[in-house]
C-alpha cells in the first residue's frame, strides 16, 4: 500500500496558511462570516416564499377588530411580549398547562408576531375567555393583588388614557398593506366598530359580520373608551378563534 500521507502535508499546510490569513485579517473575516450567514439564511427562507401551504388554513380565523388591533399596539407599546411568549409549543408539559400547541395560522395576521423568546410569566396564546374582564383589570393595576408572587409592574394608568378612533383607518389600512386582508368596507367603518365593541347597547351587527366572534361589552366597566378596555379585548380574544374541538391536522403535511 502506497502511504498518501506525506502527499497530503503540503495541502493542508496551504489549507491553514490560507485559514490563518482569515483569521488574523478582521475585515476579510466580517465579509466572509457576512457571505456565510446571507447564503445560509436565502437556503432557509426563500423557499418558504413559493410554497403554498407553509401555512395551513385554519377555519374560524380573521383579522383583528380595529379594537383588538388597538390594544395589540398597547400591548406591544408597553412590551408586554418581552415577559409572555405567545406560542405554545407541542410538548406534553406545555399543551397541559398552556392549552393546544399554537398554529403557524394564529400569527398569520401579526405584524409582527409575538412567539418572544423566554418567559419571565405565562404563555397567552390561550389566555382568552380564562379570566374574568374583572380580574384583568385588576390584574394591570395591581398584579400582586391577584398573583402575590407576580413581579409585573402595574398599569394602572392605562384605565384613565381615554382613546378615540382618530387614527384607526390609517392602521389597517398599513396592515393591509403588508397583507392582512382587511376590505375597503373595514376600513371605511373601522371608527364606528371600533366604538360599537365597547358598547353593549349599540348597534353592532355589522361589527359581528366583518369580525365573527368579536365580544362586545365595557371591559373595564368604566365610563368612555380606555387604553384598558382594548388591552382586555386583545386578551380576550386570544386563542378562542379555532374551534380545536373540530379542529383536524392536514395528515399529508
Amino acid at each position: 500500500m502506497t502511504d498518501t500521507s506525506q502527499e497530503t502535508m503540503p495541502k493542508r499546510r496551504r489549507f491553514l496558511d490560507k485559514h490563518a490569513l482569515l483569521e488574523k485579517n478582521a475585515m476579510l473575516l466580517l465579509v466572509f462570516s457576512f457571505l456565510v450567514v446571507t447564503v445560509g439564511g436565502i437556503v432557509q427562507i426563500a423557499p418558504l416564499f413559493y410554497l403554498e401551504n407553509t401555512i395551513e388554513k385554519v377555519e374560524g380565523m380573521r383579522p383583528y377588530s380595529p379594537l383588538e388591533l388597538t390594544g395589540r399596539e398597547i400591548y406591544i407599546r408597553e412590551g408586554c411580549y418581552v415577559c409572555h411568549s405567545q406560542m405554545i409549543r407541542p410538548m406534553r408539559d406545555e399543551v397541559e398547562r398552556y392549552g393546544h400547541y399554537s398554529l403557524a395560522a394564529e400569527s398569520m395576521y401579526d405584524h409582527p408576531f409575538q412567539w418572544g423568546s423566554k418567559r419571565t410569566g405565562p404563555d397567552m396564546a390561550r389566555v382568552g375567555g380564562r379570566y374574568s374582564d374583572a380580574w384583568h383589570v385588576d390584574h394591570l393595576k395591581d398584579p400582586q393583588s391577584v398573583v402575590p408572587e407576580s413581579i409585573m409592574p402595574k398599569y394602572a394608568f392605562l384605565a384613565d388614557r381615554l382613546i378615540k378612533p382618530e387614527h384607526i383607518e390609517d392602521l389597517l389600512s398599513a396592515h393591509r398593506m403588508v397583507g392582512v386582508p382587511y376590505t375597503d368596507e373595514m376600513i371605511e367603518q373601522a371608527a364606528a366598530d371600533f366604538t360599537a365593541q365597547a358598547d353593549p347597547d349599540s348597534d353592532y351587527d355589522g361589527l359581528l359580520e366583518r369580525y365573527p366572534g368579536a365580544q362586545v361589552r365595557n371591559f373595564d366597566d368604566a365610563g368612555g373608551i380606555s387604553e384598558m378596555d382594548a388591552m382586555i379585548a386583545y386578551l380576550q380574544m386570544l386563542g378562542t378563534l379555532v374551534d380545536f374541538s373540530t379542529f383536524t391536522p392536514d395528515a399529508s403535511r
